[in-house]
């Protein structure tokens, strides 16, 4: 049986190597960060929502409409500012926050029924 070679280890090779450990580590920090934000995400929606079902219970008692325009709009310009002042684009905020407003006048519909 022959001896394979090991592979020379050369100033270059070394360099890159170390450049794509540094990488990999960064890599792994930004994912660790995403999985605790992903978190923080879901726990504030629920929390958000826990709300959102206490004034659909509130609303569906004093026979108030499920759903309040007025306000939905003061929400969606108050978040897309929210949004240019987090560096986030106000149109997804918008997108974000319409798609939650509907989830939530959907639970409102259902409590009144």
């Amino acid at each position: 049986m022959q001896d394979t070679p090991t592979p020379r280890m050369t100033p270059e090779t070394d360099a890159t190597t170390d450049a794509t450990n540094r990488a990999a580590d960064l890599l792994k920090d930004h994912r660790d960060s995403i999985d605790r934000l992903d978190a923080i995400l879901v726990y504030t929606l629920g929390e958000r929502f826990k709300h959102t079902q206490a004034v659909g219970r509130l609303k569906a008692r004093h026979d108030l409409p499920p759903s309040d325009p007025a306000r939905e709009d003061r929400q969606i310009e108050r978040l897309e500012w929210l949004a240019q002042e987090a560096d986030l684009d106000p149109d997804f905020a918008k997108k974000f926050l319409n798609f939650v407003i509907q989830e939530v006048i959907r639970h409102h519909k259902q409590i009144k029924e």
